[in-house]
């Protein structure tokens, strides 16, 4: 290819510069050819890309094709139904309700139900009536003096500097109207976090906002942030589903001078917060800080976040909150499916255990250990819509965190530029022009309506099962594919030999 570039080129250029020469024009295409062999010229010596070596200038339309390819397969290739992580589907379903315009769908539904892994709400014949006031759960344990009732949807953590500035903000105010809790990911609280709303502060194994020089816990730090009002619970993050095990990860590409400084290290680093905590090592550790935090900030209801991998390791704990006589007041559970704005692959596609049975082993061994009743489940991964709030409910929550379900009302439209700086929507950035496209004013409403929005969902659903409270929701209400495998026997009985006839 590289003989066929400069043959057709160099004879091009010969009979451009006879034009040139006799009829006195094409002047330009003897520029554009002179540069396109020169260019050819570099990359057929260059030692680093052998596409752009053996093909010197077509080379360039694969990288370029490589660049857009997130945009072609979503707006050319992929279905309404089979977009990932999100389908086309469930990212209009946000985009309407955040809009808080008509979320309807018109000629029924688009998958196919007639499969094994099929899931549905058994309705009831007689439904009950749609509660229009939004749920909530309070949470705070027996040691707890500060108890706070929470809404049962809220927003889950992301870090800002994940986020950007105006994202931050948007969340806030949307949580402050809506009366929902924001999340402060692992980044720490900043001002951005305090527009009014509703806080749960995460403090993550870098102890950002609440680190020594050396990067260990801050005691005298945590206990002044705690004296903020908007403060309501502190989360201790011990792994997410996205990469369990790994530690946050924050791109040089977004780590500003501000970010740094509130963070405290170094700008225009990559930040890799540690895989584990220094504070504590081992259960009796953790649950000794629980009860440290929990004094510290005067009584604040603490717990800790996880996604589940050794079952043995949750089970420890479980014990040793039994033998300290010391339960957190929460526990949030992730999945393996969970989202994060960077990862590498091996962690977000092969560690972890998926969301239901994580929640449905968790659920079950606070059960069994006699202490489920001290310690609110809050289920996180994937929570996007009413259904989905119902099906993690059935399965042992007792509230839902939403983190791409938000940043959805923020106008993201899963464009996968996350760990990259350049989000076309401003959501993922800190590049402050793609920044400024977010407005705030608008995208705190979106937020609002969104939580509003899915949360009456959640009720209608809950009305369509016959039920009043959440409470009453198990996994009795759902059905699944692959229990219609002997209709006769399940659905259609042969006789009604015990039913009484009148």
């Amino acid at each position: 290819m590289r003989n066929n570039f400069f043959a057709v080129g160099g004879l091009a250029l010969i009979l451009a510069l006879c034009i040139n020469f006799f009829f006195h024009t094409a002047y330009f295409l003897t520029i554009v050819l002179i540069v396109l062999l020169a260019v050819g010229f570099i990359n057929t010596t260059q030692h680093k890309h052998a596409i752009l070596r053996n093909f010197p200038v077509l080379g360039y339309f694969r990288y370029l094709f490589e660049m857009i390819a997130p945009e072609i397969q979503q707006y050319f290739i992929e279905r309404s139904t089979d977009g990932k992580p999100f389908s086309r589907n469930e990212r209009s379903l946000v985009y309407q309700r955040a809009k808080n315009i008509d979320s309807t769908t018109p000629f029924g539904t688009q998958l196919n139900i007639n499969t094994s892994n099929y899931e549905g709400i058994k309705h009831s014949i007689f439904p009950a009536v749609v509660n229009e006031d939004l749920p909530r759960v309070l949470v705070g344990g027996p040691d707890c003096k500060q108890p706070y009732a929470a809404s049962l949807l809220n927003i889950s953590a992301m870090s800002f500097g994940s986020l950007s500035e105006n994202a931050v903000i948007a969340l806030n105010k949307g949580a402050k109207k809506g009366g929902f809790y924001h999340n402060t990911g692992e980044g720490g609280l900043t001002q951005f976090h305090l527009q009014g709303g509703d806080v749960t502060w995460q403090i993550g194994t870098g102890y950002f906002g609440c680190r020594t020089a050396d990067g260990n816990f801050d005691s005298e730090k945590f206990a002044e942030k705690t004296k903020h009002p908007e403060v309501k619970m502190i989360e201790i993050k011990l792994s997410q589903g996205a990469k369990p095990g790994h530690g946050g990860v924050l791109p040089a590409s977004k780590n500003t001078v501000e970010i740094a400084k509130i963070r405290g290290v170094e700008p225009h680093t990559t930040i890799l917060s540690p895989p584990s905590h220094s504070a504590f090592s081992d259960a009796k550790g953790l649950i000794a800080f629980i009860a440290q935090l929990r004094s510290l900030s005067n009584g604040k209801p603490i717990g800790f976040k996880l996604c589940i991998g050794q079952t043995s390791e949750f089970e420890l704990i479980c014990q040793e909150m039994v033998i300290q006589n010391c339960f957190p007041d929460f526990i949030t559970v992730d999945g393996a499916e969970g989202g994060t704005g960077a990862a590498p692959l091996e962690f977000a596609d092969g560690v972890g255990m998926p969301f239901e049975p994580a929640l449905i082993f968790v659920n079950k061994t606070l059960i069994n250990l006699g202490i489920r009743d001290h310690i609110k489940i809050i289920s996180s991964g994937k929570i996007i819509s009413g259904y989905s709030i119902l099906r993690a409910i059935a399965m042992g929550a007792d509230i839902c965190n939403s983190a791409r379900g938000f940043m959805f009302s923020l106008g993201c439209i899963q464009a996968l530029r996350c760990n990259n700086n350049s989000c076309p929507t401003g959501v993922a950035t800190q590049d402050k022009m793609l920044m400024k496209g977010l407005v705030v004013t608008d995208k705190s409403e979106r937020v609002y309506h969104y939580h509003k929005n899915t949360l009456h969902s959640a009720n209608e659903l809950l009305a369509a099962a016959g039920k009043t409270k959440f409470s009453d929701v198990d996994s009795s209400i759902f059905m699944r594919g692959d229990e219609f495998t002997n209709l006769s026997d399940l659905y259609f009985p042969d006789n009604l030999t015990n039913v009484s006839r009148f």
